[in-house]
């Protein structure tokens, strides 16, 4: 005899990227234990395809993970958490006052949102006549990324993964036709502050951002901190 089939409930969210619904369902065991496999190698490889497959099947593969931005692949997974494990979570996090103290502090997950920062654009001024159109990296892009030997190789493999467009006044260049060692020159090229501008994109772009307060519990000082990305919400 069949055992019965259990009715998953189902919800809906807004994109950050494009404004658009969705639908998702919770994630379930199977999907859970994935995820808690993943995490238990502590290889950000496997991390980051376990919530790539989860988002995909929980969206019935509406959203591809893989070469979503990667702020709505970390929104989704964190509304995909909050109805599946708890819509609060508790994190450790670093007291300014002393910066080596831990804190223990409950965040609801429904109050975190994506949030740009007002001087932002993917339209980058490298000299009066030369201009960069960036991409925002995707999951895909932050794979390769890890698979780097250091810092600054990842920072240089996710700056060149981005470059989307390289306008020179009228002429313009597409990615695609446009080899590795054509954009590794071109980076190379840059002097410091054209690097930094290039950069800036990455600092400025849309983000998981909340600001909380902490109690330091040795001090008693108390502190707003600022949480960024995925990582800072999962307990």
């Amino acid at each position: 005899m069949a055992l019965p089939k259990l009715n998953t409930p189902q919800y809906q969210l807004e994109l950050p990227s494009t404004g658009g619904k969705i639908k998702y369902r919770p994630f379930l065991v199977k999907e859970q234990k994935l995820l808690m496999m993943a995490q238990e190698s502590q290889n950000e490889t496997e991390v980051s395809d376990a919530i790539s497959s989860i988002i995909t099947s929980c969206t019935e593969g509406v959203i591809d993970a893989k070469n979503s931005p990667l702020f709505d692949v970390e929104y989704v997974f964190l509304q995909l958490r909050a109805k599946s494990v708890g819509e609060s979570a508790e994190v450790k996090v670093k007291c300014p006052d002393d910066n080596k103290t831990f804190a223990d502090v409950k965040i609801k997950l429904d109050d975190v949102e994506v949030h740009m920062t007002a001087d932002h654009t993917n339209v980058v001024e490298v000299t009066d006549k030369i201009k960069v159109i960036m991409k925002y990296p995707v999951l895909n892009d932050m794979k390769k990324v890890n698979n780097q030997r250091n810092q600054v190789d990842n920072v240089f493999s996710l700056l060149k993964s981005c470059i989307h467009e390289v306008h020179d006044a009228d002429v313009v260049y597409n990615r695609v036709d446009m080899s590795d060692k054509d954009i590794e020159e071109f980076v190379d090229s840059l002097n410091t502050a054209q690097f930094e501008s290039l950069m800036n994109f990455f600092n400025t772009m849309p983000k998981l951002r909340h600001t909380i307060n902490v109690t330091n519990p040795k001090t008693k000082v108390k502190s707003e901190v600022l949480l960024e990305g995925l990582d800072s919400f999962l307990a």
